[in-house]
């Protein structure tokens, strides 16, 4: 049934194309195949709806407009004016950063978007590269399942429905008109009014349970003039405005140290770590506690007491918990990098690949192995889908009508070979999704790159993204005013950033003074550079680490000084930048898997970090194993959770965790 559907409705395509008049429904049924099966005028009007509808969310501009001149009814035509992709001319650097800006996407729920608008975009002759440019990387990742549904609903302003759950509150049904999605910091939220609370409210898409139900009847959103989505998102921040002492070993809590107000340093001369003073701002005991508590017995809050007696109630929690529940190891979860799995060859979907590969094929040498990479295909579904296209063509539909594709070629070589198919030479324009994908990927760009020389020196951002936003029209306007994926770097980041961006492009190698605050450490490291790129919503700095002797990721904000070495860089031949696909920490065999138990209050964990397994618990709880190259960084997220958060597996970090808190406890007892 899908294939015959497939069929009729491409075949329904062409001859909307072809003709010069409007063709009313009754033509159509007689002169377009598959339409004769129906048994009924009533079943016929409900196929021919059902198309026009599926053909029009496809981007394909259907119009109304007078039919036979013998009587009033309507009639049908696709206007080529509307169909086709508009002409796009780019310079060498807008096609450059055209290509770069699509990479945004390439491991995110829009990046088949993204890699579709830019397979149109070379069958119209436009010269992307993809390629271009490795030096930079803007990266966007939307691991939320919630995200795609959110996406849509903004688009097409429809109000949407999910059940939410805020730190430590049961899960509550929400009703909600989206005015705008905004990625802040590496995470998505959702703005707009909360009909059941009857004002303006941000979700954090992370905390959405289960499914996104998309209200599709009743009057579309209206978006207030004023709504401004990323100032209501920043609004759900509010700054410290406390100030905590601390007192802190010098060798440690380098992050505190680093947001501390004044830092008086301590006799450091035995030959022991000494310890210093930090003046530290805050804004509640829960909030210090949880920034503290990590460290253990290397911090101890000397004032004000509340703060002492918040910390304290958090390490006993710890240190006397029970332990016999506890299992000697934590099951390896599954493969990161498993295969992902085919896409179903759904109708609506087969006929989107082909109207995107005819015109793609009749332009360049394309083979089968090729587009069955691009939409994610077996290369037997990809031959499947060459079939079809045999069976249609011009109304007439004798072979001379007819598509012609060499099969043969296909089976015995992967050359794919169109002929006869005029009709679809031109691409079909670009969806709003297609165009705010990449409009989106060069703001992004841009505030990766800010005020960098090079590719942003000149004005290509700014001509490629007005080109992009005259070629999809209103659509994509109004979506894009509702996304919002600027970065907030400081200027002391931007400064890190631009040495090195001098670094790069002169092809120097940097030395750095880094704070892994994965490892609470301070290391000198010399790196030579292979890339800048975001992820998460953070700025890094990718290169050869001479120390590990592997390529490393350096967040810009941790870097407490880089220096332009005048010293060639020297990336051993073969070294590329991470498939960033499976996160920022690529698996290893001598990974720790840890199994917590996480209380509603310590769910967070699993929106902050990738999960190997997840599996809800009586309760609210909620059980999450993560996987750490580094065992150390478990037992200071065990502890900074205190009674939120029980160690499951394995044994000896369980162990660990509780003889630190009963250290640290020692400092707060008479």
């Amino acid at each position: 049934m899908s294939q015959e559907k497939t069929e009729r409705q491409l075949n329904l395509v062409i001859c909307l194309l072809a003709t010069r008049r409007f063709l009313t429904a009754q033509e159509i049924r007689a002169t377009v195949p598959g339409y004769s099966k129906a048994e009924s005028d009533a079943a016929f009007k409900r196929m021919f709806e059902r198309d026009k509808k599926e053909l029009r969310d496809s981007g394909i501009p259907i119009e109304m407009g007078g039919g036979d001149v013998w009587s009033d009814e309507e009639g049908y035509r696709i206007s080529r004016a509307d169909y086709e992709l508009a002409e796009i001319e780019l310079r060498p650097d807008e096609a450059a950063v055209l290509g770069l800006a699509a990479r945004a996407w390439r491991h995110a729920a829009l990046g088949s978007e993204a890699a579709n608008a830019l397979m149109k975009l070379r069958a119209a002759g436009v010269p992307v590269h993809d390629d271009a440019a490795p030096s930079v990387a803007p990266v966007l990742a939307t691991d939320e399942p919630a995200f795609l549904p959110v996406w849509q609903a903004v688009r097409d302003r429809r109000p949407i429905v999910f059940d939410y759950r805020k730190p430590d509150l049961e899960v509550t049904r929400r009703e909600v008109e989206p005015w705008g999605v905004v990625n802040l910091r590496g995470r998505w939220y959702v703005a707009g009014h909360d009909r059941g609370r009857g004002a303006r409210r941000v979700f954090r898409l992370g905390r959405i349970v289960g499914d996104v139900r998309v209200v599709t009847s009743g009057p579309p959103v209206e978006v207030p003039a004023d709504a401004d989505v990323r100032s209501m998102v920043r609004l759900q921040e509010s700054g410290p405005d406390r100030v905590a002492v601390l007192r802190v070993r010098a060798d440690a809590a380098h992050e505190l140290r680093r947001r501390a107000h004044r830092i008086l340093p301590g006799d450091h001369s035995v030959g022991e770590p000494g310890w210093d003073v930090l003046e530290y701002p805050y804004t509640d005991p829960a909030g210090l506690v949880a920034d503290v508590a990590g460290y253990g017995a290397r911090v101890e809050v000397v004032e004000p007491d509340e703060a002492r007696a918040a910390i304290a109630a958090h390490l006993r929690a710890v240190a006397e918990r029970d332990l016999g529940d506890v299992e000697a190891e934590a099951p390896a979860a599954r493969e990161l990098h498993a295969a992902a799995p085919r896409r179903a060859a759904a109708s609506s979907e087969q006929l989107r690949r082909l109207l995107m590969l005819v015109p793609y094929a009749l332009s360049h040498d394309v083979r089968v192995s090729e587009v069955a990479e691009h939409f994610g295909l077996s290369e037997k579904q990809v031959i499947k889908d060459l079939g079809l296209l045999w069976m249609c063509g011009l109304p007439g539909y004798t072979p001379g009508d007819l598509i012609d594709v060499d099969i043969e070629a296909a089976q015995q070589t992967g050359e794919i070979i169109i002929a006869n198919a005029d009709t679809l030479a031109k691409p079909l324009r670009l969806t709003a999704d297609e165009a705010a994908s990449l409009v989106i990927g060069v703001e992004l760009l841009r505030d990766l790159l800010g005020e960098l020389p090079g590719i942003a020196d000149s004005d290509a951002l700014k001509r490629v993204e007005t080109k992009l936003r005259e070629a999809a029209g209103a659509p994509v306007e109004r979506l894009t005013e509702a996304v919002d994926v600027r970065l907030e770097i400081s200027d002391e980041v931007r400064d890190v950033q631009r040495r090195a961006d001098e670094a790069l492009r002169g092809g120097h190698r940097v030395h750095l003074r880094y704070l892994s605050s994965y490892q609470d450490e301070v290391t000198e490291r010399e790196v030579d550079p292979i890339r800048l790129l975001v992820q998460e919503g953070h700025p890094f700095l990718e290169g050869w680490c001479r120390l590990r002797q592997d390529v490393r990721l350096f967040r810009l904000d941790r870097v407490l000084d880089l220096t332009v070495l005048p010293v060639a860089a020297e990336v051993p031949e073969g070294v590329h930048g991470r498939d960033l696909e499976g996160g920022l920490l690529p698996p290893s065999p001598h990974d720790t898997f840890v199994t917590l138990d996480l209380s509603p209050a310590g769910r967070w964990v699993a929106e902050e970090y990738v999960c190997e397994g997840l599996r809800e618990l009586d309760g609210g709880w909620l059980r999450a194993t993560l996987r750490t190259p580094v065992p150390a960084w478990a037992r200071r997220l065990a502890l900074r959770l205190g009674p939120d958060a029980r160690v499951v597996a394995p044994v000896e970090v369980a162990e660990q965790v509780r003889e630190e808190a009963g250290k640290a406890l020692g400092a707060y007892l008479p």
